[in-house]
């Protein structure tokens, strides 16, 4: 006798998909997330402080923003004590300790890091071994549009640095950089170059230490000088023989966020030989006995540096040691270009500090 099949059991019913986010007219942001059974629920949104959200009868929490600046903005949600990201934005913002989305508020095209149409360069990624940190690691690089690796045409490079807790696709990801070149590249305003972006720890142990690696200053000195050997001895080799790279220090600049720029500032400043632009986005890690760091720096320097860039969010709680940084460089006679705007330690400041940046170099 047959087997009789059982009847289908009916499916349980499925909430309404949500809108989360939902850009307005003039740029204020409805974030919105469905946690019935949670107590508090707050919107962490980047440069902004926490704010609580409401619950409605069917469990979903929401809150409205002011009109918000046309930028890319990072946030989760913070759910009784515990850190979310929004089920319903696939928009992620890559890190190593906090993953978040990304909303973006549009703005006119004038803005660096809008798209636009305009010619596009392209970005590759590498991998190697590395001998230093004793691990496989990668790297991004942007080729500028027109970049013909077949042709003899040579180009200056940028080697530009994430912060602490990024990866190496930082830049590029969240960052625009490849947007904010192709734009400034299509308007003139900068001049064509390659773009490196590696990974920027000596060793990955210093960030899976968490926020507490930096309580240990060994393992941060160990991951500075590190990082820097890895840069000198494996990664600028390896990308000079890839890429139609110009030789020489007045082609090779360094820069920056946060570790990236400490980093930037350690390498670059102590190998004057072979970097001559330098670019320091709110450079975090620093110590502040700054003759150890720069035992040999002294106005001589100016005479090598095409461009020293210092720039720091006034909203930044890394604003006062730059600030001693930029004195102690006036009393040892060195020249620097001091930035200081609003924001705080965020990547809406650091897309402005690089579309200010790059423009200035390799004039």
């Amino acid at each position: 006798m047959a087997q009789q099949s059982k009847p289908a059991q009916p499916s349980p019913s499925q909430p309404a998909p949500l809108v989360s986010p939902e850009v307005h007219a003039d740029g204020s942001v409805s974030f919105r997330f469905r946690d019935p059974n949670a107590v508090d629920v707050k919107l962490s949104l980047e440069g902004a402080d926490p704010v609580s959200t409401r619950k409605d009868d069917h469990g979903v929490w929401t809150v409205t923003t002011a009109p918000l600046a046309p930028d890319y903005y990072g946030y989760d949600f913070v759910a009784d004590g515990v850190r979310l990201i929004d089920p319903e934005n696939p928009l992620l913002k890559p890190n190593l300790l906090t993953t978040q989305n990304q909303v973006h508020v549009p703005g006119p095209s004038s803005l660096p890091w809008e798209l636009n149409d305009v010619p596009h360069g392209i970005i590759h990624h590498h991998f190697y071994r590395s001998a230093v940190a004793g691990d496989d690691r990668d790297y991004y690089v942007y080729t500028p549009p027109g970049y013909d690796p077949a042709s003899k045409t040579t180009y200056p490079v940028l080697y530009l640095l994430h912060g602490f807790s990024d990866d190496a696709s930082g830049w590029t990801a969240v960052g625009r950089a490849n947007v904010i070149l192709d734009n400034l590249i299509a308007r003139g305003q900068a001049k064509s170059m390659i773009v490196v972006m590696p990974l920027g720890y000596g060793t990955m142990a210093f960030v899976r230490q968490g926020w507490e690696a930096w309580t240990h200053p060994e393992m941060r000195d160990r991951n500075f000088e590190n990082f820097r050997e890895i840069l000198l001895n494996e990664v600028v080799p390896q990308v000079e023989g890839q890429y139609r790279i110009k030789k020489g220090r007045n082609a090779r600049a360094i820069a920056g966020l946060s570790m990236g720029g400490t980093e930037s500032l350690l390498t670059g400043l102590n190998n004057l030989d072979g970097f001559s632009w330098i670019g320091a986005f709110s450079s975090g890690g620093i110590p502040e006995d700054f003759q150890k760091d720069f035992p040999t720096l002294d106005a001589k320097a100016n005479q090598q540096l095409h461009l020293l860039w210092i720039a720091c969010g006034t909203g930044d709680q890394l604003i006062t040691v730059n600030r001693s940084l930029r004195q102690w460089l006036k009393a040892k006679g060195v020249k620097a270009t001091e930035i200081e705007t609003p924001g705080r330690h965020t990547w809406m400041v650091w897309r402005r500090n690089l579309a200010e940046f790059a423009p200035l170099l390799f004039r």
